[in-house]
């Protein structure tokens, strides 16, 4: 059985990143009580790779942004695919209706992949 991650990539204003630390936290224990066997977020830090195409380019952050890389591990797709069932039905996710998400959905980058190497 070959593991699974769905991967995203979500260009966000600095200043947002506390408040979406907070939802991201939520929204990790929501996965893993559902079977996510790992959930993890990273922001960058250090987006000035040289000799390659680096992440602001190709995400056209704007002034004032940063990036959240964020990887979601399962057992197989099919168990990500039993297992976002369950997530997206849980009420506890959805975000509340008075208060705006911190980033802008639309220029999220996202694909699930087959795990190649699991050392």
């Amino acid at each position: 059985m070959s593991k699974y991650a769905d991967v995203y990539l979500l260009p966000i204003k600095t200043e947002n990143v506390a408040d979406y630390k907070k939802i991201a936290q939520k929204a990790g224990k929501i996965f893993v009580k559902h079977g996510a066997l790992k959930y993890r977020e990273y922001v960058a830090s250090d987006l000035n790779a040289q000799g390659v195409v680096p992440f602001p380019k190709n995400l056209k952050l704007k002034e004032g942004e940063t990036v959240i890389f964020a990887a979601v591990e399962f057992k197989s797709e099919s168990h990500r695919n039993s297992v976002m069932k369950k997530v997206f039905a849980d009420p506890e996710l959805m975000p509340p209706k008075d208060k705006p998400m911190p980033f802008d959905y639309k220029r999220m980058v996202y694909g699930g992949f087959k795990i190649l190497v699991d050392l």
